[in-house]
């Protein structure tokens, strides 16, 4: 693990519920922000990956499971893991964690298309920056 592949923050009271739980669908923007400055940390921007890879990429699918509860002012963990690179899209899963402990676990795939839109291959050079992401460290089933 680096820093350059998770963010580190506090729960405030607008991430939250009237009961100050975090809000379910809380844990996307973190997501998206983990992935995005991970990619950027990279030299790679996502809205700029067609002139530099020659694709873009569309999120397909995402998901999180929630496993025990996040409460205001708690301090959580969003880890970047490599879940899948397939032949035309991978999946990035985030691990959020407290003190250690598994709170949620979110994954998104992302399909690569070229300029008219089409099925595209992973470029061999956003694989590799894929595999610098370690391997999840808790199981996903």
């Amino acid at each position: 693990m680096s820093d350059r592949d998770r963010l580190a923050f506090q729960l405030s009271y607008g991430d939250c519920d009237a009961m100050g739980i975090a809000y379910f669908a809380i844990y996307y923007p973190w997501m998206e922000r983990t992935y995005t400055a991970w990619l950027h940390s990279h030299g790679l921007r996502s809205g700029d990956l067609e002139p530099d890879l020659g694709i873009v990429t569309v999120g397909v699918s995402s998901g999180a499971t929630y496993h025990r509860t996040a409460k205001v002012f708690d301090e959580l963990v969003c880890q970047a893991v490599l879940d899948r690179i397939g032949t035309t899209s991978y999946t990035v899963g985030y691990e959020f964690t407290s003190d250690g402990e598994l709170v949620t676990r979110g994954q998104m795939t992302y399909a690569c298309r070229d300029g008219a839109f089409a099925k595209a291959p992973v470029p061999e050079r956003l694989a590799e920056v894929l595999r610098t992401l370690p391997a999840p460290r808790f199981a996903t089933g």
